[in-house]
């Protein structure tokens, strides 16, 4: 039996909340492993959960998704309250790469399909998808004062990228934009699943031999 539109909308949307609370707990964790205050901890996790479809939203000229009512920014602060009254060993970094992954993939099709749904050339709504998906990650880390996920050794980026481009492909083979999104946010996540089993990563630059 296949899922209906509506049944697909709701699924799509309950992993777009699910990936930004995933997104603002590693902004709150990031604070609360530095010793900040929990006010710094509802800052980092609402600048992680709601960086990357800020930025996507002002560059494509939509009102920035979280600010007109949406319950996106109570999620955000939720999160941080979660994080600060639960015990650090709930929060291992293994369980939050799995978490993080399934975020990045379903930031990277949402990305890319609004700013399709805006008209937006293919090409570019595919870098908005990416932008989408990491741009929360690299606020969060630059604050932090951490090396930043670009930095990472496995695919991360490219993993978001596969969903985003993936889904505008789809897209532009005539497949309605809820059925392409299942297909690519699992390939992205997949990806990035692997990276972080195998530890996966593109050749590094080494310079003139």
């Amino acid at each position: 039996m296949v899922p209906s539109p509506q049944a697909l909308g709701q699924m799509l949307g309950a992993l777009d909340m699910i990936g930004i609370a995933v997104f603002a707990a590693s902004g709150a964790l990031a604070a609360t492993r530095a010793a900040q205050t929990f006010v710094t901890a509802a800052f980092f996790a609402l600048i992680t959960g709601v960086g990357g479809g800020t930025v996507r939203d002002l560059l494509i000229g939509a009102p920035v998704f979280w600010v007109h009512g949406s319950p996106v920014a109570a999620i955000c602060v939720g999160m941080a309250l979660l994080v600060w009254f639960t015990p650090e060993h709930w929060w291992h970094d293994k369980a939050l790469d799995w978490l993080d992954a399934a975020g990045l993939a379903a930031y990277g099709v949402f990305g890319a399909a609004k700013a399709l749904s805006y008209g937006v050339p293919p090409l570019q709504a595919g870098m908005m998808g990416v932008l989408t998906a990491c741009v929360g990650g690299i606020l969060r880390d630059v604050l932090a004062g951490v090396p930043s996920i670009l930095m990472r050794p496995e695919l991360y980026v490219t993993a978001a990228a596969l969903a985003a481009g993936l889904h505008v492909v789809l897209v532009g083979c005539g497949l309605p934009p809820f059925v392409a999104a299942l297909p690519a946010a699992a390939a992205g996540f997949a990806l990035r699943g692997a990276a972080i089993r195998f530890r996966i990563a593109l050749p590094a630059y080494r310079g003139k031999r």
